[in-house]
């Protein structure tokens, strides 16, 4: 089982810095934990990804970090493919999977996320996974390192997760051309994570907004072992 947490644009370094000491108060058991933090408060521990990065070492890219700079912290886990990086900054799935595989090469752990808009959901299950294997295209879905992050854009940020029923038969779907990890994302609360880590092909959890208080996410890692 794998919980994960997506800071986002939120949180400073010395937040983070206490976050994970807290974090370290409990016994993860066999859940696998990962925390996403923004750029600025990267900083060298086991459990830590980057939310973003450009395709190569170091150079003219203003804004951007590179390997250069996650070498520092020894970060080899990414976030590759958010919606928020495709509807709001406008990355193509060439520039996504250009991305992919420079951080595959680079042997890192790729937490790889797809989802749909709610325009897309309303034509049905077939319009989905039609869109979703469209947002797999040029990616190596035999990676080693891969996990696979479905989150519905219509339920992130919104409050509103997707029905346990389309959850379940969305990662019934994903399972067919996908054998590596399923995560689910979109509005996952302490409310919920229980009856979502419950459905089967579901093997994990990418959670935003709720993430943000430690203490909800030190219960939503407890709940996950129980499961």
């Amino acid at each position: 089982m794998i919980v994960a947490a997506n800071f986002k644009t939120n949180k400073t370094r010395k937040e983070t810095v206490e976050y994970l000491k807290e974090l370290e108060k409990i016994d993860f058991g066999n859940v696998k934990v990962a925390v996403f933090p923004p750029q600025s408060a990267l900083i060298e521990d086991e459990l830590i990804g980057a939310q973003n990065a450009y395709p190569t070492m170091s150079g003219a890219y203003t804004g951007e970090i590179g390997l250069e700079q996650l070498n520092e912290f020894n970060i080899k886990r990414i976030l590759i493919g958010h919606s928020e990086r495709r509807h709001i900054l406008g990355e193509s799935q060439e520039f996504i999977a250009k991305k992919f595989d420079f951080f595959k090469n680079n042997n890192f752990e790729i937490f790889y996320c797809i989802g749909e808009p709610l325009e897309i959901r309303k034509k049905g299950i077939e319009a989905v996974v039609e869109y979703l294997k469209g947002q797999l295209i040029g990616i190596d879905l035999e990676y080693e390192k891969l996990i696979v992050a479905y989150e519905p854009v219509w339920a992130i940020g919104t409050g509103v997760s997707a029905k346990l029923e389309q959850i379940q038969e969305t990662h019934k779907e994903i399972r067919k051309f996908i054998k590596r990890p399923i995560l689910y994302g979109g509005s996952v609360k302490l409310s919920n994570i229980e009856d979502i880590l419950k459905i089967e092909n579901v093997d994990g959890v990418l959670v935003g907004s709720a993430s943000l208080d430690v203490e909800v996410f030190k219960e939503m890692i407890k709940k996950a072992k129980e499961i």
